[in-house]
This record gives structure tokens, sequence and C-alpha cells, in this order.
């Protein structure tokens, strides 16, 4: 059985990992209180789903090789449209997002998915900035913000802060700036006490998951996975698990 992808909890059935096994596509619950007892096994290129049917690939490369990697043009785009035909012409909101304790972003959403982005990436706190009509012009916007707030966040920057809350004096200096439309603060569900060891795994019970950061229990230590790092890895209970950093917590 591998990895073949994740779904962030803002789906309907909540979150998960997408595994395949013999071509048949299922999930691997992520809810809080489930237990996982996998095991990681060889690491190779995920191959495609296809609604229910996976496409497998023995290619070494993870989690995926140049032939299944597919890159999404819009993700680079600063205003400058790089295809053929610029296809955007609806809504988009400019929005900044908190990371605990104090690193923020500045993105760029369909105004229809702006809750749903916000949640996938895992932000704590977050404004809508503005709304304008088409990508282009949102993304030259943005690319002007980037120039002094960053356009990403990278995970371990996300798990330094995940046992934290944001900056309230911080994140209302930086919003003086701006006349926000509307503020966000999510709650994904659990407070951790301690940041989370950060590793690669699949056994403990789930504590939650917070944007692709999933957040495991095992022997009274909390460990932070980036579900990413699980796509392509094949999945084995009969594996025994590599040793893992504990938490000072552990030994009280």
């Amino acid at each position: 059985m591998q990895v073949v992808g994740y779904r962030a909890a803002v789906r309907e059935d909540g979150p998960a990992l997408v595994v395949a096994e013999d071509g048949a596509v299922s999930r691997v619950s992520l809810a809080p209180g489930e237990r996982l007892d996998y095991g990681l096994g060889e690491r190779h290129c995920a191959g495609a789903v296809d609604g229910d049917t996976h496409h497998a690939c023995s290619d070494g490369s993870a989690p995926y090789c140049p032939v299944h990697s597919s890159t999404w043009v819009c993700a680079r785009c600063t205003g400058d449209c790089l295809k053929e035909e610029m296809d955007c012409y609806e809504d988009h909101a400019i929005y900044l997002a908190a990371f605990a304790p104090a690193t923020f972003k500045v993105g760029v959403t369909r105004e229809w998915r702006l809750d749903t982005r916000l949640r996938e990436q895992g932000a704590q706190r977050a404004a809508h900035l503005r709304t304008v009509a088409n990508g282009r012009l949102a993304r030259e916007i943005e690319s002007d913000i980037a120039t002094e707030i960053p356009d990403r966040v990278r995970v371990p920057a996300k798990l330094d802060g995940l046992h934290e809350t944001v900056d309230a004096d911080a994140w209302d200096a930086l919003l003086a700036d701006f006349d926000p439309i509307e503020e966000f603060a999510f709650d994904y569900g659990f407070d951790l006490a301690t940041r989370p060891v950060a590793t690669t795994a699949a056994r403990g019970t789930v504590v939650g998951t917070q944007g692709r950061v999933l957040v495991l229990e095992r022997d009274g230590t909390t460990y932070g996975v980036d579900l990413r790092d699980l796509v392509g890895h094949e999945l084995d209970p009969e594996l025994e698990s590599a040793a893992r950093q504990a938490s000072l917590t552990s030994y009280r």
C-alpha cells in the first residue's frame, strides 16, 4: 500500500491519507483519535490518481517523477500571464496570513475559496485585503506587497510556532498599513504545550491536523509530520519505526 496523496481537514469527509493498493484508491482517516500503525517502506513516485484508480510508477523520484509532476503556471504568475490565453476572469482575493508566533505571508486565491485556502495552509489568523476582477491583477498586487512581506512560508516555520498563538501586537502592526475587508481567526481543534518534534512517520495517535501538518502522539511525545513527506512511501504495518527523538517532557 502506497501513500499517493493527502486531503486537508477542509473537506467534508475530513483529513486523510490517500493510499493505493493494486490500482485501487482508498482513504486512511486522520481524524483526531485515530490510530496509525504503519512503518515507512521504500519511497518512489506516487504515480497518478484518476478518480478511484491509481496508475503506479516505479521511478525512484519522490514524491513524483518528472513525468508525473505537474507545474501549475498560475502559481508562478506575477501579473504577466504565462498561458497562451489568460483565463482567470473571476474575482480574486488578496490576503495576509499569520502563523504563530509572528510569521506572515501574502497570498492570492479565487475569492470563493478564501476560507478554504487559508485553512489548507494552516493559517491561525488572516485578513482579506482586497478583491479584484481577475487573477492577473491580483498577482500584480501580490507581487508588489511581496517586496515587503513574503509570499510563502515553509512547513518548518509553521511547526516552530504550532504550540503558540499569533503575536497580536505584531499582527496589528502589520495590518496598520492596510484596511482589511475582513479578518479571520482559526481553531484547528487541538492545543499543544510544547513544539512538536519534526519527523516523518505514520505511527501514533492522531492529535489533529493543521493545514498539511499532521500531529501525532506516541509514547508521551508529540510529533509534527509534513504530509507531503509521506507521499510516495509504501506503508507496511510489519515494519518497525525508526528511532524517534523524544521531547524533554517525556522524561518528567
